[in-house]
């Protein structure tokens, strides 16, 4: 699965940087997601397996978890090919939500998954959340908004964005707690 949701956003990817003509895509770093979200994308699994295949053999790939971590960068791409971030008012709120709250999730079912302590979980993942949405923010700044026509609205929508993103990770740890949970039952 997250093969095919890494295919699924790079093609996207590439129809909106090599693509002329299409309006929706300008001014919106296409060429700068064609390199980062990939990257992004293998990041995780990347670290889960220099880490933990090397100390664990045997350990089975979370799969899962690396969908949701994925998945995300699909979301958003796919926001971007169907017009939803000018033709829904709320999509861009939806997204910061929902998007930190499968990203954390997928995280948090691989950094926590040997926590034993619930509020430790939702700590860390609510945490982790709110930073990365913060660096998330940066980069949306430093690559289309310093010098595109929203710096006018900039700085509330940042704020919005991040206090999305945070409550999504806190959606997200609080629901890897509960899995944590109800796996040790």
């Amino acid at each position: 699965m997250p093969a095919a949701v890494l295919v699924l956003t790079v093609a996207q990817l590439a129809v909106a940087e090599w693509w002329p003509g299409i309006d929706r895509f300008a001014d919106k770093a296409f060429g700068a997601r064609l390199v980062a979200y990939p990257l992004l994308m293998l990041l995780t699994p990347a670290i889960w397996w220099l880490v933990v295949r090397r100390r664990e053999a045997a350990a089975r790939p979370p799969w899962g978890a690396f969908t949701l971590v994925m998945l995300p960068f699909l979301v958003d791409v796919t926001g971007n090919s169907l017009d939803l971030y000018d033709a829904v008012v709320w999509w861009d709120d939806l997204n910061h939500f929902a998007n930190w709250l499968l990203l954390c999730a997928g995280l948090g079912l691989i950094i926590c998954a040997n926590l034993r302590l619930p509020w430790a979980t939702v700590l860390i993942v609510t945490g982790l959340g709110a930073i990365l949405a913060i660096g998330w923010e940066l980069g949306e700044w430093y690559t289309f908004i310093r010098h595109g026509t929203e710096l006018d609205t900039a700085y509330e929508d940042t704020l919005g964005d991040e206090a999305l993103g945070t409550a999504g990770a806190l959606v997200a740890g609080l629901i890897v707690a509960r899995l944590q949970r109800v796996a040790r039952v």
